[in-house]
């Protein structure tokens, strides 16, 4: 499920975390570092199954508004006929009765009940937009047209919801990251069930290839890259320290260093992936997590590392 990027970030967070008590009686240990890589990797996956789990209250908010508008003391015409195409929605009754989406959401826990208002807001704002109106007045009626609605709701309606992040950060301290690439997985979902009628369980792991010479699992990976950035931290931050000295004083933070580690670590460790492959993931990563200043300075700074790496013969690859 989760892709090599996002297993970079997580790693790097876990080893940014620890860098404040290194050669301190605190200092983390690596397997208490492992262990809470894993655990960040896992509520990834949690946080998707929450989202996703959102698609059955909305369908029934939608029914009970349609029930209460028949209530009414003096009913209109199209209350006593409204069109029911959201509220009769098959993405909803493929989850309700998938048994093992039932089973991992009754496992976990995890309920939008005390969170209809947020749900409310989706709904009222994605019933203003016109793709949601193209999808109600049209005659055509399928798994896949529901689908598709719900693409657009989760790409455009949940991250503009305020409550929401208070919401996730309330229920798991990983969860505000992780937000919009668990929204993106919801929407792959739903692709995938309009092609295939059910939902599966994803791994939280993408596991090895079976072929001669495929690459190792992804949890293999994301472990072996902690493993060596842990043990090569002091030594390749002297060398960030030791090269930086041209830079401004500025642009040195402790977030860039332990990026430039991530980097060198993952350069020395995995033969077969080239190195511009690595510098351009981390250059991505310091946009999200490092100042404006940080990109240029992380590119320039991995090249000149990375030269001196390979002249000392510890890279042997391009």
């Amino acid at each position: 499920m989760l892709n090599r990027r996002i297993l970079r970030m997580k790693a790097f967070k876990v080893l940014f975390s620890s860098v404040f008590s290194r050669g301190t009686e605190n200092e983390a240990s690596l397997a208490s570092l492992e262990s809470e890589l894993d655990l960040s990797s896992e509520a990834a996956r949690d946080l998707y199954i929450f989202m996703l789990g959102a698609v059955t209250p909305l369908t029934r908010i939608a029914s009970s508004r349609i029930e209460a508008a028949r209530n009414k003391l003096k009913p209109t015409e199209e209350d006593l006929n409204p069109n029911t195409k959201f509220a009769d929605n098959r993405l909803s009754v493929i989850l309700d009765e998938s048994p093992d989406f039932q089973k991992i959401l009754k496992k976990k826990g995890f309920s939008w009940q005390n969170y209809e208002l947020i749900l409310k807001r989706v709904l009222d704002s994605a019933g203003k937009k016109p793709w949601f109106s193209q999808y109600m007045d049209s005659p055509k009626s399928s798994l896949k047209d529901d689908c598709q609605l719900f693409v657009k709701i989760y790409e455009e309606e949940f991250l503009e919801i305020d409550e929401l992040y208070s919401v996730l950060e309330e229920k798991s301290l990983y969860w505000n990251d992780d937000i919009a690439y668990a929204l993106s997985w919801c929407c792959r979902t739903f692709l995938s069930i309009s092609k295939e009628g059910r939902w599966s369980v994803p791994e939280v792991y993408v596991p090895a290839s079976k072929d001669e010479g495929g690459r190792k699992s992804d949890r293999d990976f994301v472990h072996s890259l902690l493993r060596s950035a842990y043990a090569n931290y002091d030594r390749f931050a002297a060398l960030v320290s030791d090269y930086a000295k041209g830079w401004d004083s500025d642009r040195l933070s402790s977030m860039d260093v332990c990026l430039v580690v991530m980097a060198l670590s993952e350069i020395v460790t995995f033969p077969d992936l080239p190195v511009n492959v690595s510098i351009n993931e981390y250059v991505e990563i310091s946009k999200c997590y490092c100042s404006p200043k940080s990109t240029g300075f992380i590119n320039g700074i991995l090249d000149r590392l990375v030269k001196k790496l390979a002249s000392e013969g510890e890279i042997n690859k391009f």
